[in-house]
């Protein structure tokens, strides 16, 4: 995804876009399935995304989003806001396939609001950190990652 303002030398970012990219990824393999009909693999996929999210958005929410938001309040709740939406649908698939006929659609919808969450984030919220948060603003990052975890193997390549 993004790379033209280098923010993805950071490794805090860096570790963030490759959870974004991994759950684009994702997103195509939910997309093929639920064309193919096969509500249980995309049930699976929502699990998985779900499971990336988790301690990604532990990160932002905890770390990255609170050093910013003096500056962006607004901006800030919203993509909080979308990331209790997102969750909530892929919540349902937690225990399996979702009872409700309507849920397939509705996790294709989520995902394509995630997506544009996703831009949003790679953006906006990824330079104005860079821009602006402190040595010590990023270490609160780095530490609440090392609480976090990361459901991704492996560093960076």
């Amino acid at each position: 995804m993004c790379e033209y303002c280098g923010c993805q030398s950071l490794t805090s970012i860096d570790q963030l876009t490759r959870e974004h990219d991994t759950v684009v990824a994702l997103i195509s393999r939910v997309r093929t399935a639920r064309r193919s009909g096969d509500t249980a693999a995309a049930a699976a996929l929502a699990r998985r995304i779900a499971a990336v999210l988790g301690p990604h958005t532990r990160v932002e929410e905890e770390g990255l989003f609170p050093a910013l938001a003096d500056d962006f309040p607004v901006q800030i709740a919203a993509l909080t806001e979308e990331h209790r939406q997102i969750e909530a649908v892929l919540g349902e698939a937690e225990g399996g396939v979702p009872a409700d006929p309507a849920w397939p659609d509705k996790l294709l919808a989520a995902l394509a609001d995630l997506r544009e969450h996703i831009l949003k984030e790679q953006d906006g919220v990824f330079p104005a950190a860079l821009a602006s948060l402190t040595t010590d603003q990023w270490e609160d990052v780095e530490a609440v990652r090392a609480r976090a975890g990361s459901a991704l193997s492996g560093p960076a390549a």
